[in-house]
């Protein structure tokens, strides 16, 4: 049988071949192709990209955090200022055991309770690879004593920060505020208002007082550093660096002996004081008692202080002065009769008999007197200087709620006084509109009497009554109060000053306001609720005493103050100017459950009054005693 023999197409294979190699060979080509155009798309369309993300790698941007500015007072001395100190750092990102590497540490440096749990709050609230403070203001031997052990502790190290002072403490706790770690909200804040870029390297931001409200001038620019490293991240030389510019001083009109006098003047006492200047409206004083330690929250306040603060019965974080609602008993009296005058509705000769109480035309409910038995005939003069209810109690129902309401605006009732401080309240000042918006009900007579004495449903800021005081004492012109006269620049040294213009003027009869004056004189002269208070000075105060009720009584029920518990005693009112012929300081004490005006309010602006006129720190007075009008004011 014969075997069958293939024979092989030589041409076919050797067509094949060719077309495998021809694609093959463009297959390579189309591959180098493409590398050629990625190549020419990252070295030439892409080259300013690649070169700044190697110069990046190359170069480490630092920002400088700047100096925050100074705060002083009107004769320079510091209220806030800062120091240099250590602070022992982790980086949460280079620690493999975070508890383990803080128990060592503190073998070492003491590292106390609250120091832990403050530090767990930060580490939940920043980002890994961000230096997160467990310790700060390290001594000397804390800082030698970790150095000869730091290479133990990988991610942990030593910094120098600036720390923020306040050498006068709760003193001026309320007026100056604090700073605090910037939070989510304050970042969204900064971005919002476009000025992340200028917070970078920053870790604190005001909170509250000045350090708030002037933040964009306390803070400064922040600068950078240019700084080369090598490819282990360690710095070989700087390259370039702009210089931080340090934050603005803020010059106050605030004189910090007058603070520190009229805050130690309040004893035990919680309350508020506000004295300002009213020939321009800067506030030479400004205080809220009890304060609190600001440097307790600069850092993050640990739970511990916070729950006491927090939950005080004193409530020391209420800034009394700026956000306190009060009834302005008595003290609304001056201003009423100014009313009264205004409107035409009492002449200063008209006389009223009071038999020691008030009654509604149609009414058997009778609005007694501070005083049993009334004080007879009185005149206007006559109900400043005794404080009478009754003549008031008569004024506002004539008057008439839409009346007062319009005329006590004009003095800024019921409004924020606009002061250059975060979070002020208006208060209230009542109208018959008001009173539907927020009850729903009609406005009665007996809600204005009420009204006529300052109890009712009227309430006042310290600030408030403050700038209504001052602006009577400058004959109806006020100016809007400041704490800051002047910024200045570390820089340039240059100032600005803040201007003072008069925000209104009423245009009052001058007799008119020569008669409330000349009564509020004789409110501190003997026979006046406040003359013990006022004896011996060497210069003459227009003051009017107040009491306001915190609980109310039943009709023919007598106060007793002994028979109630401290919180639920009268707050004392007293407001005051001097030199009353040519006024140089305006002032307002309130002093929560302190009772009568005269002999718990009026001596601590005795105090305050001597220091500033007289240059002096007066002596401790005795207990008013024995003015017929001390019984209500």
């Amino acid at each position: 049988m014969s075997k069958r023999v293939e024979l092989k197409n030589h041409q076919q294979e050797i067509f094949y071949f060719r077309l495998r190699l021809a694609i093959s060979v463009g297959f390579v080509m189309v591959l180098f192709g493409a590398l050629l155009v990625r190549f020419i798309y990252l070295q030439v369309v892409r080259h300013d990209y690649y070169q700044t993300l190697a110069e990046s790698n190359r170069i480490s941007v630092v920002p400088i955090v700047p100096n925050r500015g100074l705060i002083l007072d009107r004769n320079g001395v510091v209220l806030a200022h800062n120091y240099s100190g250590y602070t022992l750092e982790i980086t949460p990102n280079k620690t493999k055991d975070m508890e383990a590497t803080i128990d060592e540490l503190s073998t070492l440096i003491e590292i106390a309770p609250r120091d832990r749990k403050r530090f767990k709050k930060l580490l939940a609230e920043r980002r890994n690879f961000e230096t997160l403070m467990i310790r700060s203001r390290l001594t000397d031997e804390e800082v030698a004593r970790f150095a000869a052990q730091q290479y133990r502790f990988p991610g942990v190290e030593i910094k120098a920060r600036l720390f923020r002072d306040y050498p006068f403490g709760e003193k001026t706790a309320h007026l100056i505020g604090y700073i605090g770690r910037i939070n989510q909200t304050d970042v969204e804040q900064l971005e919002e208002n476009d000025l992340a870029a200028n917070y970078r390297g920053s870790d604190y931001i005001g909170k509250t007082g000045l350090e708030q409200s002037y933040e964009s001038e306390l803070h400064g620019t922040t600068g950078v550093e240019q700084v080369e490293v090598d490819s282990g991240g360690r710095a070989v030389r700087m390259l370039s660096r702009t210089p931080p510019i340090s934050g603005n001083t803020l010059v106050l009109g605030i004189d910090a002996k007058l603070q520190e006098i009229a805050e130690q003047s309040f004893g035990n006492y919680r309350g508020a004081l506000v004295a300002i200047d009213p020939e321009n409206g800067e506030v030479l004083a400004f205080v809220s008692k009890p304060g609190y330690d600001p440097s307790l929250f600069i850092d993050g306040i640990d739970p511990e202080s916070w729950d006491e603060l927090n939950n005080s019965p004193d409530h020391p974080l209420n800034n009394r002065a700026l956000r306190g609602q009060y009834p302005s008993g008595s003290t609304i009296k001056p201003f009423m009769a100014l009313a009264g005058l205004f409107y035409n509705i009492r002449s200063p000769s008209r006389t009223i008999s009071d038999p020691g109480y008030f009654t509604l035309p149609g009414s058997s409910h009778h609005y007694r007197d501070w005083k049993k038995g009334g004080h007879g005939s009185v005149g206007m003069f006559k109900s400043i200087v005794i404080s009478c209810d009754t003549y008031y109690y008569g004024l506002a129902t004539e008057m008439g709620i839409d009346n007062i309401f319009n005329f006590l605006s004009r003095f800024n009732f019921g409004k924020k006084t606009g002061i250059d401080l975060e979070g002020e309240t208006s208060g209230l000042l009542p109208s018959q509109e008001w009173k539907m918006k927020r009850y729903k009900q009609k406005w009665y007579a007996g809600d204005t009497v009420s009204v006529g004495i300052g109890q009712g449903y009227s309430l006042v800021t310290p600030m408030q009554l403050a700038y209504a005081t001052a602006t009577l004492a400058n004959d109806g012109v006020g100016f809007k109060p400041h704490l800051v006269r002047e910024v200045r620049s570390p820089r340039s040294n240059e100032s600005r000053l803040i201007e003072s213009k008069p925000e209104f003027d009423l245009k009052l009869d001058p007799a008119h306001l020569d008669l409330v004056k000349r009564a509020m004189v004789a409110v501190t002269q003997p026979g006046g609720t406040a003359s013990q208070a006022a004896a011996g000075a060497p210069y003459r105060i227009a003051g009017k005493t107040g009491t306001a009720q915190v609980v109310g009584m039943k009709q023919g029920e007598k106060y007793d103050a002994g028979k109630l518990s401290e919180r639920n005693r009268d707050h004392a009112w007293f407001i005051a100017f001097a030199p009353a012929e040519q006024p140089k300081i305006a002032l307002v004490v309130l002093a929560e459950n302190g009772g009568h005006g005269g002999s718990t309010a009026a001596p601590i602006a005795r105090k305050v009054l001597d220091y500033y006129l007289l240059g002096k720190v007066p002596q401790p007075l005795p207990d008013a005693a024995g003015d017929e009008g001390e019984e209500n004011d």
